[in-house]
């Protein structure tokens, strides 16, 4: 078993069974599984290209699985989308934060920033599996640990228990993902959520009510905020007469006879 090509170590008998407790954990929670093998099918090829792009491993998709579970959470510590960045970072990394656009809800942008995140720790870190725990338990909290500690490897560290877990977590649903029928899941094509066809519609100026943008372009409010989550009001004042590209449904989308998966 490895992560991001590096190995794990299973001939430790407490990284062996943490791994088994997690593996235990998401096989047999089979309705949340079976959900997250379906969304991935719709929500990996976005992540996928950002990551190669970025030279971050693939295997980093499933950081957002296990922080998110491709959904568009908020935290109580108020981190947010499918990478759950904090305000702070996000702005830092160049998001736009506001009552009216929050681009942490922006699935490929944040994805963008998550990778550049992920950059700068591998560089301060040297490995992917440090990266992956400061992911979870922040920089500051990692090198606390390592500085107490006098160990920089991951599973030589006693962490909270919530990075403690994460890695594992993350490998547990790498490895289901990768051969579910194995832990005994049984998916055909057409049970997975199939990817959404779209094209984009620019905009440079305000718009007064979501709702009658997305009439004039062919669908519904409920579904112009499904795909473009970031608008966060039902309008934009845009002020400054900033760019957004925002994304439109192809016509007849909704329909199941529409899909052919082959």
């Amino acid at each position: 078993v490895t992560f991001a090509g590096e190995p794990v170590p299973l001939d430790l008998f407490d990284v062996k069974e943490a791994l088994d407790r997690e593996l235990l954990v998401n096989t047999y929670f089979h309705s949340q599984t079976i959900r997250l093998i379906k969304l991935a099918n719709r929500y990996f090829p976005e992540i996928e290209p950002m990551l190669k792009k970025n030279l971050v491993p693939d295997d980093f998709k499933y950081l957002a699985v296990a922080e998110s579970g491709l959904t568009q959470a908020v935290s109580p510590a108020k981190a947010v989308g499918f990478w759950q960045l904090l305000k702070g970072t996000a702005q830092e990394y160049g998001l736009e934060v506001g009552a009216e656009i929050d681009e942490r809800y922006h699935v490929t942008k944040s994805t963008e920033v998550a990778c550049q995140y992920l950059i700068d720790s591998y560089k301060k870190y040297g490995n992917w599996t440090m990266t992956a725990a400061s992911y979870n338990a922040g920089r500051r909290g990692v090198d606390r640990q390592t500085e107490r500690q006098y160990k920089e490897n991951y599973y030589d560290l006693l962490l909270n228990e919530e990075t403690a877990r994460y890695l594992f977590r993350v490998l547990s649903f790498k490895l289901i993902f990768e051969n579910p029928s194995a832990y005994g899941f049984t998916l055909s094509e057409k049970d997975l959520y199939p990817e959404i066809p779209v094209h984009t519609v620019e905009i440079d100026s305000a718009i007064d009510d979501f709702a009658v943008f997305a009439d004039e372009h062919g669908t519904n409010y409920k579904i112009l905020k499904y795909l473009n989550p970031w608008l966060r009001d039902n309008k934009l004042s845009n002020s400054s007469g900033k760019n957004y590209e925002v994304l439109i449904p192809e016509r007849g989308f909704r329909r199941p006879n529409a899909w052919d998966p082959q």
